[in-house]
């Protein structure tokens, strides 16, 4: 992606591109050994939220991270473009995943969307909305079965 990658909705912030292209870097690099890379893209004040828990801080973003990425195998990011209104950015992705807990390490695919703040060029408050059940849930041996005939047949 690139800066020509944004849909402008409010006033221009120049910083708010560079930063989502720098966001679109980290988390198609990021993994458990190079999570200093954080430090790159968030603000020490970092307010981070996602459905699995919520963090404030860099190094308890970090910690976060650490906790997330140390059983990954494999982790990259398909972004969509970028709605920007001022400081605040909304990115929508296709996370492309491979867990050594979750479907036998085999890939899976999780729709989701981060909800940016940009201040002085790093953020510093990111929100994450994914489903976790298309996460976590669905490829649980047991479990994934009946979610995934509950919604086959909720429709």
């Amino acid at each position: 992606m690139t800066i020509a990658s944004v849909i402008e909705v409010g006033s221009r912030n120049s910083a708010v591109p560079a930063t989502l292209d720098h966001f679109r870097t980290l988390f198609n690099e990021l993994d458990k050994g190079n999570l200093k890379k954080l430090a790159q893209v968030y603000s020490e004040d970092i307010c981070f939220q996602d459905p699995l828990g919520a963090v404030q801080g860099l190094d308890n973003l970090t910690r976060y991270f650490a906790g997330a990425y140390a059983n990954v195998i494999e982790c990259r990011f398909d972004f969509g473009d970028a709605v920007v209104n001022g400081p605040f950015a909304a990115i929508p992705w296709v996370m492309h995943l491979k867990h050594k807990r979750i479907n036998k390490g085999q890939a899976i695919k999780v729709d989701g969307i981060s909800h940016l703040q940009v201040r002085d060029g790093m953020v510093c408050y990111h929100r994450d909305y994914f489903d976790a059940g298309q996460l976590l849930y669905e490829n649980l041996p047991m479990v994934g079965r009946v979610i995934r005939w509950i919604k086959g047949h909720a429709g």
